[in-house]
């Protein structure tokens, strides 16, 4: 369906339970196993019945979101508001639960709904969940429920998941997903069958969208399954943690400036690297891995504070977890914090990535990044004496890693 057939579809759907019909966007068997609608819920005595008559989901996210009271949740393709309601008693009176949706149908019976629950603490608004009418890092939670496998365009409604959220913030929703690849005959019988697979992806694609637009610590969890390779599922993730002023995000082309003068700056103290010269732009991608490079940016002007890369250290499959490490930190912004963000950043996602073991190679004189890689869990395995000629003087270089207890061999030392 097309996004104006998707809204029409579900405001029909609206009015049907304002008229006090029953309502269901796919199956009765669906509804029976309980995957889908109200079902998913342990507790909707306290609601009002037309909210959850009209809950269309295919899960809780509520449920995995993990709120606590003061937060701002924002629900996106927020329906009769179900969702919106539990999260507003969740997060109480001093926390504030925003819906979003795109039918003026669904958010009149959302506003209806809130208004005989007597919840204060919410706001409906107007629009479609690939462009949410929010100011950056305004939230501090993320849900939805069912309804971003509905977009033609999950890139953006990701991308503004991650915009709207602080750092630190949390991404929690339900989802339908897919096995790989499923023949076009079997996604029709699901469509046939519970009406709302158009457009689900693969758990690894979505996975993979959620690591490109800047999320750490993602987990997709299959809970239900309905046949012909479709799930049910809860899909978290996180964006990273920074100080204040300061955000992390992946790295972008128009950061190929700000990225190399920070690279020289730190090659020119002579204690960062057995380089002299940073490379051209082309250069440096050319040698990073496209997934695994971050900055550290102030959120007020844009400036880039630091960065972090990583560059794969063999071609052989046995070492396809095996990353070396770069985290370079503009010079006016050493001990704030820039570094160890970045690294937590980098270390979550290449956790996500299945990297297993971060190493690099840091002089003995440079007792910061030596004390900076300690505390974020790296280790000195020893030292490679005199093992090059750095202006004029042969030097030491301590061999450090990282060895993840989530992903491999569990951090095992052999």
């Amino acid at each position: 369906m097309t996004n104006d057939e998707i809204i029409d579809h579900y405001s029909a759907l609206a009015r049907a339970t304002a008229d006090g019909r029953i309502v269901a966007d796919c199956g009765p068997d669906a509804f029976e196993e309980g995957c889908f609608g109200a079902a998913s819920y342990d507790d909707t005595s306290a609601l009002p019945y037309g909210a959850v008559r009209a809950s269309l989901g295919c899960g809780n996210p509520v449920a995995v979101a993990d709120l606590c009271p003061g937060e701002t949740v924002l629900d996106l393709g927020s329906g009769g508001g179900i969702d919106v309601l539990l999260s507003a008693r969740r997060v109480g009176p001093s926390g504030k639960a925003y819906g979003l949706d795109a039918s003026s149908d669904m958010l009149a019976l959302a506003r209806r709904n809130a208004e005989q629950a007597g919840v204060a603490n919410v706001e409906f608004l107007q629009g479609g969940i690939e462009g949410v009418p929010l100011p950056d890092r305004s939230v501090d939670v993320v849900i939805s429920n069912c309804v971003i496998n509905l977009s033609d365009d999950k890139a953006a409604v990701l991308a503004e998941a991650f915009r709207v959220l602080r750092p630190g913030g949390r991404f929690g929703v339900s989802d339908v997903v897919v096995d790989g690849d499923v023949d076009p005959a079997r996604r029709l019988a699901a469509e046939q069958r519970i009406g709302c697979v158009a457009g689900a992806l693969p758990a690894s694609e979505y996975r993979g969208l959620l690591a490109a637009t800047g999320f750490v610590g993602i987990r997709i969890t299959l809970t239900a399954s309905h046949g012909d390779g479709v799930h049910s599922a809860t899909v978290q993730a996180v964006r990273p943690t920074a100080g204040p002023g300061m955000e992390i995000r992946p790295m972008r082309p128009a950061d190929a400036e700000q990225v190399l003068a920070i690279y020289q700056a730190g090659l020119d103290t002579g204690q960062a690297s057995f380089e002299t010269t940073a490379p051209s732009w082309e250069g440096f991608a050319a040698g990073k891995l496209p997934h695994l490079r971050y900055v550290a940016a102030d959120t007020a002007t844009g400036q880039v504070l630091g960065w972090v890369a990583a560059s794969q250290v063999s071609a052989r499959p046995v070492y396809a977890g095996v990353v070396e490490h770069s985290v370079y930190v503009h010079p006016g912004c050493q001990a704030q914090g820039v570094g160890r963000a970045l690294l937590e950043a980098f270390i979550s996602a290449s956790e996500d990535a299945g990297v297993w073991t971060i190493q690099s190679g840091i002089f003995g004189e440079n007792t910061a990044s030596l004390a900076l890689h300690q505390a974020v869990g790296f280790r000195v395995l020893g030292t490679r004496e005199c093992i090059g000629c750095h202006h004029g003087v042969w030097r030491d270089v301590l061999m450090v890693e990282r060895r993840s207890s989530a992903v491999g061999g569990g951090g095992r030392s052999r």
